[in-house]
């Protein structure tokens, strides 16, 4: 009677042991899967992070180049109108200057005769 009352507690001691260590074990892993769900969470987010910098910075130099452009389109645009200028000038004073060298061909001309 005594003998199997003792093999009895032992056995249900055991067993709830065992238990114990399997839910240990359960929640050991659970904490784990958690663990490393947090920390793939954390490594999207930094990843998100770093793609989103990574955008930001592409389109800032894209915006730089855009402007660049803009000022050596404008640079362009000043070098042209200075040459036009220019060329618009040297036509004023050869016309003006036109009739003043007719007079004086004209001049020599009746001056030969």
């Amino acid at each position: 009677m005594k003998a199997t009352r003792t093999t009895t507690v032992t056995m249900t001691t055991t067993t709830m042991l065992l238990l114990m260590a399997v839910v240990i074990m359960m929640m050991m892993m659970m904490m784990m899967i958690m663990m490393m769900m947090i920390i793939m969470l954390l490594l999207l987010m930094m990843m998100i992070m770093v793609m989103m910098v990574m955008l930001i910075l592409l389109l800032l130099l894209l915006l730089l180049l855009l402007l660049m452009m803009m000022m050596m389109m404008m640079m362009m645009m000043m070098m042209m109108m200075m040459m036009m200028m220019m060329m618009m000038m040297i036509m004023m004073t050869t016309t003006m200057m036109m009739p003043t060298t007719t007079m004086m061909m004209m001049m020599i001309i009746s001056g030969s005769y």
